[in-house]
C-alpha cells in the first residue's frame, strides 16, 4: 500500500513513520505544512508531499494522489486555542475525509481520543477537543471509507511494550505513544479493524492478537 500520514511531524505520526519504512511492506509519505520538516522525515524513510489541513479539500486531495491509505494523526496540541482545534481536529480531518473520498481512497485510518464517544467521559478542561473529535469521528462513521477509528488513553513518551488492550467501553488508562503507532500499522491491512472504531490502552496481549479479536 501507498500510506500517507497526515500528522507526520508529530510525536505519533513519526512513530507511524518510522515503523512503516522498518517493516517495509508499505510505501509511506509524510503530508508536512513546512518545508523545513522535510529533511527529518526524510531520514524516517519516507517521501515527502507538503499539504495544509487548512487549506482547500482539492489542495489535500491532490497531496493524496497515488495513495491508497490515509492515517490521520494530526492534532492541534495543547498550546493552541479553540479555534485551532476546530480548525483542524474537526474541520482539517472532514476534508482530508472528502479529499479521500475525491480520489478514490478507501482505507482511513484515524486517530481519535478515549471516551470521544461518549460526553460523560469528557474532561471539562479540553471539552472543545473533544467536541471536534466526537464530530469528526460521527462523520467518518457515515462516510463510504473503510475506516478505523483508534480512541487511545492518556498518550505516555515512554517506550512501548506491544501489550494493549482494545475494546468499546474499557476502563481509563494510559499507552505509550509507540504502541499507538504500533496500532495503527497494524490496523492497515487487519480486517477485524475495518469499519471499526476501539478505546486503546496498555494491556496484555500482543497487537496483532488483540486486534485480531476484535
Amino acid at each position: 500500500m501507498n500510506v500517507l500520514v497526515i500528522g507526520a511531524n508529530g510525536q505519533i505520526g513519526k512513530f507511524v513513520v518510522e515503523q512503516l519504512a522498518q517493516e517495509g511492506k508499505h510505501k509511506v509519505t509524510a503530508m508536512i505544512r513546512k518545508p523545513e520538516q522535510a529533511d527529518a522525515l526524510k531520514e524516517l524513510g519516507a517521501d515527502v508531499v507538503i499539504g495544509d489541513l487548512e487549506g482547500s479539500v482539492e489542495d489535500l486531495a491532490e497531496a493524496m494522489k497515488d495513495h491508497n491509505a490515509i492515517v490521520f494523526t494530526a492534532s492541534s496540541g495543547g498550546s493552541t486555542g479553540q479555534d485551532k482545534t476546530l480548525l483542524i481536529d474537526l474541520d482539517g480531518a472532514v476534508k482530508t475525509m472528502e479529499a479521500a473520498e475525491q480520489q478514490g481512497i478507501s482505507r482511513y485510518i484515524l486517530v481519535s481520543a478515549y471516551g470521544a464517544d461518549q460526553r460523560e467521559k469528557w474532561s471539562e478542561s479540553i471539552k472543545p477537543y473533544y467536541v471536534a473529535k466526537h464530530y469528526a469521528d460521527r462523520v467518518l462513521f457515515a462516510s463510504d471509507l473503510n475506516y478505523t477509528i483508534i480512541r487511545p488513553g492518556g498518550l505516555k513518551n515512554e517506550p512501548g511494550t506491544g501489550k494493549i488492550a482494545v475494546g468499546t467501553d474499557l476502563e481509563p488508562g494510559s499507552i505509550p505513544r509507540e504502541d499507538v503507532a504500533r496500532v495503527i500499522v497494524a490496523s492497515l491491512q487487519e480486517e477485524k479493524t475495518y469499519r471499526m472504531a476501539f478505546d486503546l490502552i496498555a494491556g496484555e496481549h500482543p497487537v496483532e492478537d488483540a486486534l485480531g479479536k476484535l
